[in-house]
């Protein structure tokens, strides 16, 4: 199954959003985790170590379903994100 990376950028008031929005974000994410089709998933951090956005590696049927998915996060839906990309992946190594 082909694996897409959810990259989000958090908006002026991420820090803040993220808080309130962290355990329905991470809800979202557990069917798939459960199933072994996340093998990454974590904040992206500024040269402080403070979460800038979010970097979410998974597996999906295709494009369009990722893409559905990605705009389904709460951090999506409620303004912790300012912007967010979903890109398919290679896996090229390991080989």
């Amino acid at each position: 199954m082909p694996l897409y990376a959810f990259i989000g950028r958090d908006g002026a008031r991420g820090a803040e959003l993220r808080r309130e929005h962290r355990p329905a974000h991470l809800k979202r994410l557990e069917d798939l985790a459960r199933a072994g089709k996340i093998p990454h998933a974590g904040p992206l951090l500024d040269e402080a170590g403070k979460p800038t956005g979010s970097l979410i590696l998974f597996e999906a049927l295709d494009l369009a379903s990722a893409r559905r998915f990605a705009a389904a996060d709460p951090y999506v839906r409620e303004g912790v994100f300012a912007s967010h990309e979903v890109l398919e992946t290679r896996v090229v190594f390991p080989t």
